[in-house]
């Protein structure tokens, strides 16, 4: 296959992020490649060995993936493209014959330690953790013999010979990790009425208000933040930029005003895409903010303008 119908995942084999990507109706006619790491998979698009890379980006119990964040604020742009949701259980996979008694060393990757800890206390209290690449890596390692048992989806014990030993582990019900669909920068599809934009933002000064000052050209045009995270840019202690996501497509007036604030306000915006809501939930648009209430502003100024300022004062919504 050519790299127009490749996409590229976080692997090996049997990791979550591999069930995440064959749940997208186009995966059955792609070929499907496995990467050692998440910044590996995003190089292959960015290379154009790939059309696409599915990877984490958050998690309902630990947050933010910081390889992705941090990958997508830095290097040669990318742009997301979907995103999928997928509900997350572990299995303590464990080679053929082993016994909890007898499980000294665990591994898997480390977004999931935090979702088995209470488990592991409970359980496997004097069991010694080590982290792993991915939740598949970790499998393997245990199929190898360098560990005991790995944390790992339950589906991920037939490809490497192993044994659920426990399935269905989870400290936090409904457990959920959020992936996003990246391709090489290009117009954005069109809104779907449900939608999700995303942008790295840098503020220009350190100085008391300064991340209030970005949030308020959200707030001021009612658009409503689902992330928020902050990262470290490398260049000296306090220094940070913002990854953030909201609801709406940047061609909604209020979030292309919003935006069009941000980058009057920060030194660089970068945009990481507008696209569909996994969960399909629709924004709650507020009395004037929606596009026609936009429309109708810019035609009042320009009545203003033209001396005939007509209906000032009145939104669309108001009529």
């Amino acid at each position: 296959m050519t790299a127009a119908s490749r996409y590229t995942y976080l692997g090996p084999e049997g990791t979550f992020t591999e069930a995440a990507i064959r749940t997208l109706p186009e995966a059955a006619t792609r070929e499907l490649v496995p990467m050692i790491s998440v910044p590996a998979a995003l190089d292959a698009v960015r290379s154009g060995e790939a059309a696409g890379a599915l990877v984490p980006i958050e998690n309902s119990v630990e947050g933010g993936v910081v390889a992705t964040v941090d990958e997508l604020a830095s290097g040669k742009p990318l742009m997301i493209y979907r995103e999928v949701l997928l509900p997350i259980a572990f299995a303590l996979l464990v080679r053929p014959g082993t016994s909890i008694e007898s499980i000294k060393t665990v591994t898997g990757h480390p977004v999931a330690q935090p979702q088995v800890r209470g488990w592991l206390r409970r359980y496997l209290p004097e069991a010694q953790w080590e982290s792993a690449a991915s939740n598949a890596d970790g499998a393997r390692l245990v199929q190898e013999g360098r560990y005991d048992a790995a944390f790992a989806g339950e589906f991920a014990a037939a490809i490497y010979g192993l044994e659920p030993l426990v399935t269905d582990i989870h400290d936090a019900h409904n457990a959920t990790t959020r992936f996003v669909l990246v391709g090489r920068p290009a117009r954005p599809a069109a809104s779907t009425g449900a939608d999700k934009t995303s942008v790295v933002l840098w503020l220009r000064a350190d100085h008391p208000g300064a991340l209030l000052e970005v949030l308020q050209e959200y707030s001021a045009r009612g658009v409503n933040l689902t992330r928020i995270e902050s990262r470290p840019t490398g260049k000296g202690i306090g220094q940070y930029c913002f990854s953030v996501d909201c609801e709406g497509h940047i061609s909604d007036r209020r979030v292309g005003d919003a935006l069009m604030g941000l980058r009057r306000l920060c030194p660089d915006v970068r945009f990481l895409g507008s696209y569909p809501r996994a969960d399909h939930v629709e924004p709650t648009v507020r009395a004037g903010t929606t596009d026609e209430d936009f429309l109708s502003a810019a035609d009042w100024l320009t009545r203003c303008l033209d001396g005939r300022p007509g209906e000032a004062g009145r939104t669309a919504s108001e009529r």
